[in-house]
């Protein structure tokens, strides 16, 4: 069961490092610091886009954008810390 739950704790934090690259690369594209004809940058894109969306969407559908800034990142590695602490402090260990 420890193993588990370490499995567990070790999944979520990648997928929240996969959000945070994935709202860095988006500020990179829109300040045009990558171009995104480069195939390995799309290469990339594609691969946070398909990885993060299905988390992404449900929230901005509730949350709407402020001024142009999309905040349903930030909730999304909120809930990711609950879920991590609620495995942690109730996972039998």
């Amino acid at each position: 069961m420890y193993e588990l739950g370490q499995l567990l704790l070790l999944l979520i934090q990648l997928y929240s490092y996969c959000v945070i690259a994935s709202v860095i690369l988006s500020w990179l594209v829109a300040f045009n610091v990558v171009n995104t004809h480069n195939r390995v940058v799309s290469a990339i894109g594609e691969f946070l886009y398909r990885i993060t969306e299905p988390a992404l969407a449900p929230i901005r559908r509730y949350v709407p954008a402020f001024g142009g800034i999309d905040i349903s990142p930030f909730i999304l590695l909120l809930l990711l810390w609950f879920l991590s602490m609620i495995i942690a402090r109730r996972w039998p260990w």
